[in-house]
């Protein structure tokens, strides 16, 4: 049986929706994200030496934590009237993270490679976090969740490459 129903317009009467301004903050952050997971499977795929385990497992790690807040941002994004866009094409133009070899890559050198593109991630989110704050402090609350979690990852990733009381993190040596 076939029903039909004659539908007039829905209107919605949100309580907040996103300037401009804050949806291009959150689309970049989205961006990121998802680039971040994408060089979190390439670099688990690919790396290869000492450590190596410890190195594809923690990868998983990176790849769980990207996917998860890429999601929670392109919800709140929907949440505030934003249409989120993780297309590929737009991942690839709009990312601000490194690029990352497409061959083998040594642990070693894959520990500084994941390091760099956590903090470039994290770098956008303490970026754009002020102005998101002084709009939409919810939306600032899921970066502050992002942040803790990505530094803590990147910590303790960068800690593989350390030598205890005689290496400093690269951005305090440069």
């Amino acid at each position: 049986m076939t029903q039909t129903t004659s539908r007039t317009t829905h209107t919605a009467h949100p309580a907040f929706q996103a300037s401009e301004r804050l949806a291009a903050h959150l689309q970049q952050l989205l961006v990121d994200l998802t680039d971040l997971h994408l060089q979190g499977k390439q670099a688990h795929w690919n790396v290869v030496g000492k450590n190596f385990r410890d190195m594809h497992l923690v990868l998983d790690e990176v790849v769980d934590a990207a996917r998860g807040f890429s999601d929670d941002v392109a919800e709140r994004m929907r949440a505030v009237y934003v249409t989120p866009d993780a297309r590929a094409a737009s991942v690839a133009a709009q990312s601000s993270l490194p690029a990352f070899p497409a061959d083998e890559v040594n642990s070693g050198d894959c520990v500084d490679l994941i390091v760099a593109a956590l903090y470039a991630v994290a770098g956008t989110g303490r970026r754009i976090h002020d102005e998101v704050d002084e709009e939409d402090p919810t939306s600032a609350d899921m970066i502050h969740a992002i942040l803790e979690r990505l530094e803590q990852l990147a910590w303790m990733i960068d800690a593989e490459n350390r030598v205890a009381n005689s290496s400093l993190p690269r951005s305090w040596s440069e």
